[in-house]
């Protein structure tokens, strides 16, 4: 990390510990209750470039022992730098090598069959993809969802999605108990969507 670097970047959590737990249980919530929204607690200064929740969360979720792709508008900002200095992350080039993606809003997503889905012994060795789209939120036209966490169904529409990304997910749902888990991120608010869940057709309008 070169000295331009370190001058960009700006703090961290205003109290490290604090911050990360309270990001860690809306992560935990999120992915126990798929397709719920949440509020992400922004105690923290941000990068410039991309969604303010999306970068509180990799915050409190990322360490020394992990691997983190970001897409091509992340790569270009000071968004690396930030979770370099503070969570001590390894950035690398290659989608499929990474534990954790950061996808900006308007970047291509990469194919979820490319990224790692972790084996059958060790489910836990898969990547969580954090999706930035343009909102999150419940209504006509929204998905229906079924899986561990929802007592019925629950609706979510996350608005800004690639044309495909439905029948992805049908194939990593059907690869449980391995594949890729996602959370979704608008600029305040998170949800999640575990293999678990099942991701039926939208409601009518």
């Amino acid at each position: 990390m070169n000295a331009a670097d370190l001058q960009s970047i700006v703090a961290g959590f205003d109290h490290e510990a604090f911050g990360s737990q309270a990001v860690f249980r809306v992560a935990l919530e999120a992915l126990s209750h798929p397709g719920r929204v949440f509020d992400m607690p922004l105690d923290t200064a941000l990068p410039r470039q991309g969604h303010g929740a999306a970068a509180a969360l990799l915050l409190g979720l990322l360490d020394t022992d992990t691997t983190l792709w970001l897409s091509p508008a992340l790569a270009r900002s000071d968004a690396p730098a930030w979770l370099r200095f503070h969570t001590g992350c390894q950035i690398v080039t290659d989608a499929s090598a990474a534990q954790f993606l950061w996808v900006a809003q308007g970047d291509d997503m990469p194919q979820l069959t490319s990224l790692q889905k972790g084996s059958d012994a060790y489910p836990d060795q898969s990547a969580t993809c954090v999706l930035e789209v343009d909102s999150l939120h419940s209504n006509a036209g929204a998905w229906r969802l079924q899986g561990p966490g929802i007592e019925s169904e629950r609706n979510l529409h996350a608005r800004g999605l690639p044309s495909d990304f439905t029948p992805q997910w049908a194939d990593n749902h059907a690869s449980f108990p391995r594949g890729v888990d996602v959370f979704f991120s608008t600029a305040k608010q998170v949800s999640g969507l575990p293999r678990t869940a099942r991701i039926l057709p939208a409601t009518e309008s």
